[in-house]
């Protein structure tokens, strides 16, 4: 694969990563932590966590997407 496919490839995945963290900045995941353990016997809890993506990261995402994109296939072979 030629190094200015690459570059369209990668642009067009951090174009498709920063629109998403823009539409949906925030997401569930849920986390299990281990809170005690007695021998062979362990408790967990299993934690719901929000994480939030700001938007300065989702801008910049775009602004290399594109970046890449334009500047990708007027690279030097």
């Amino acid at each position: 694969m030629h190094v200015k496919r690459v570059f369209i490839v990668l642009g067009i995945i951090f174009l498709l990563a920063g629109t998403v963290g823009l539409l949906h900045p925030s997401f569930n995941y849920h986390k299990q932590e281990e809170v005690a353990k007695l021998g062979p016997i362990q408790a967990t809890v299993d934690e719901e966590k929000t994480m939030q993506i700001p938007v300065a990261a989702s801008a910049a995402m775009i602004i290399a997407g594109l970046a890449l994109v334009i500047l990708g296939p007027r690279m030097k072979p």
